[in-house]
């Protein structure tokens, strides 16, 4: 019979992307305000793989991933996607006004990377998204096999490109080296200032 056991503690990776580089700076800033300091960075890359965002966002956008300092644990993803769709809203208001034709500016795509994943957080179902609660779903974008990080038939086409996956492998390397550390001395996550109100 299987024992039930908390999970390890994971890197919380942020995705986002913008073609307004006041909008990115604003973002990082509001992230790390709630999650600690960022420990390294990839990009920008260009993000031409789809034309959805065109109409809302404009184009020229670049997209960026940040891995933070400070590990998570993996229950708290719902409410990390909650809080950064709510600073996109703040997003609009604070730089571009409430009018009427405010536009989102930046969009911020949470997740985390484990040992054998990098996991999406979602608000759109599919067959292969898990339902985590309060309206937000995860995927398994990645998985880690044989030394290097896989997409599946579902993965994000931009989640596919090798610039990519080679950001998020120089991040799992730093990540397994803080996850020995932490599981070596028993450290405990600090919850993100998630009370820290958009």
């Amino acid at each position: 019979m299987g024992i039930a056991r908390e999970h390890e503690p994971v890197l919380l990776v942020v995705g986002l992307f913008s073609n307004n580089p006041a909008a990115v700076d604003w973002a990082e800033h509001q992230l790390t305000v709630r999650f600690g300091p960022i420990a390294d960075r990839g990009g920008p890359f260009e993000f031409s793989e789809t034309s959805y965002y065109e109409e809302e966002m404009g184009g020229q956008l670049r997209y960026h991933l940040l891995a933070f300092e400070r590990l998570i644990r993996p229950e708290w993803l719902p409410e990390i996607k909650l809080l950064t769709n709510s600073l996109e809203h703040r997003a609009i208001r604070e730089l571009q006004g409430a009018s009427a034709e405010s536009k989102r500016v930046v969009n911020i795509d949470p997740g985390y990377l484990a040992a054998g994943k990098f996991v999406l957080a979602t608000t759109k179902d599919q067959a292969h998204r898990i339902y985590l609660g309060n309206g937000i779903f995860a995927e398994v974008t990645l998985s880690f096999r044989a030394g290097s990080f896989e997409p599946w038939p579902w993965t994000y086409p931009n989640y596919r490109r090798a610039d990519y996956r080679d950001v998020l492998f120089r991040f799992r390397q730093k990540y397994m080296n803080e996850r020995r550390t932490w599981l070596r001395q028993g450290k405990t996550p600090i919850p993100p200032a998630i009370d820290l109100l958009p």
